[in-house]
């Protein structure tokens, strides 16, 4: 809701509050549409402003308010200027060989988050980030360089550790820009031939960045962030702690940016599904560095409301430890909802 002058004020505008006179009386009530009508009887009272609703007060779901909010407006413009000073970086190192600075890099990442208090709100704000086709390769590299500033906050990293984890993400992925978009962006389930075409982007990574000055862990998690602790990974099936620490890392913020992107294919995945996947692949993550990203990003969603399954609405009051995706709930009634017992409940969406 905002303040406006009554002379400001435009047709079917909603008025967000009951207005009165000097007597006390309701002239026009909440939820009333503005007509012509409405404004002559505004002037006669001599009423100077009014409240009306604003786009983000019909906002349902958490996200959506987000997405209406000013922070992610100003967000979403410094964004767009950042991604293309990105883009320009790593075309200029694809096209002519140039050293890639990392300097301009941290300088961009520092740029499009030190006006965001609050760590966290980045990932709800490229929750709502829907780039376009032609720059989602470059999105995904830029966006992970941001997610892994949070995550390598979340996790106590030294401030030299948190820059080159984020310099990691800006550039673990670049190998993808060698293969042809069609393939890396298909909706549809890869052939094996074409998974094994994929499987490739790490070494052609490793190759492209091989000769530039950079620190070895870069080139460590460009080549090794397939990796999984169970030795399942590609491309040399490393386990445990043969993966570089970087790379454990970076394996997690690659999955976690590719289940939030929205595509225009699919939908995100809410948090609370998020968490679920991760608990259920846990085996394939270093759970020293696993759990305590889940935790925060789980304690991030208390005291948001659910909707369940079941059409009830409750409050988020506590993560439960042993299955971080089951929430404890509060519904109205001040019923307590354990979602580790009431394995029949789903959350569907979060407000």
């Amino acid at each position: 809701m905002k303040d406006i002058a009554t002379l400001a004020l435009q047709h079917d505008m909603e008025i967000a509050v009951d207005v009165t006179n000097a007597s006390g009386e309701v002239i026009v009530k909440a939820g009333t549409k503005v007509s012509d009508y409405t404004i002559q009887k505004l002037n006669r009272h001599k009423i100077m402003a009014v409240t009306i609703m604003e786009d983000i007060d019909y906002a349902v779901t958490y996200f959506e308010k987000i997405r209406l909010s000013d922070g992610f407006k100003k967000f979403e413009e410094d964004y767009r200027v950042c991604l293309d000073e990105y883009k320009q970086i790593i075309n200029d190192f694809m096209e002519y060989n140039s050293v890639i600075s990392m300097d301009e890099l941290m300088r961009i990442y520092t740029e499009l988050t030190s006006p965001v208090r609050e760590s966290a709100k980045i990932l709800d704000y490229l929750y709502n980030m829907l780039p376009t086709e032609d720059n989602m390769t470059y999105a995904h590299c830029f966006n992970s360089a941001l997610i892994a500033g949070v995550f390598g906050q979340w996790l106590c990293l030294k401030p030299e550790e948190l820059t080159l984890l984020i310099q990691c993400g800006f550039l673990y992925d670049i190998g993808k820009l060698k293969l042809p978009y069609e393939l890396i962006w298909k909706p549809e389930k890869l052939t094996p031939v074409e998974f094994a075409q994929i499987k490739t982007h790490t070494i052609l990574g490793f190759q492209m960045l091989k000769d530039q000055p950079i620190d070895e862990n870069i080139l460590k998690t460009t080549l090794s962030h397939h990796e999984k602790y169970d030795g399942t990974g590609y491309p040399s099936k490393l386990h445990d702690e043969q993966i570089n620490r970087y790379a454990r890392i970076i394996s997690i913020v690659d999955s976690y940016e590719a289940m939030t992107s929205p595509r225009s294919y699919r939908q995100s995945k809410h948090p609370f599904q998020i968490i679920e996947i991760f608990e259920n692949d846990s085996f394939k993550y270093d759970m020293n560095i696993l759990r305590p990203i889940l935790y925060r990003l789980g304690n991030h969603l208390i005291g948001l409301q659910v909707l369940l399954n079941n059409d009830v609405r409750a409050e988020v009051v506590l993560i439960n430890q042993a299955r971080m995706c089951r929430p404890l709930l509060k519904d109205d009634s001040d019923t307590f909802i354990d979602l580790i017992s009431r394995k029949d409940l789903q959350i569907l969406a979060i407000y």
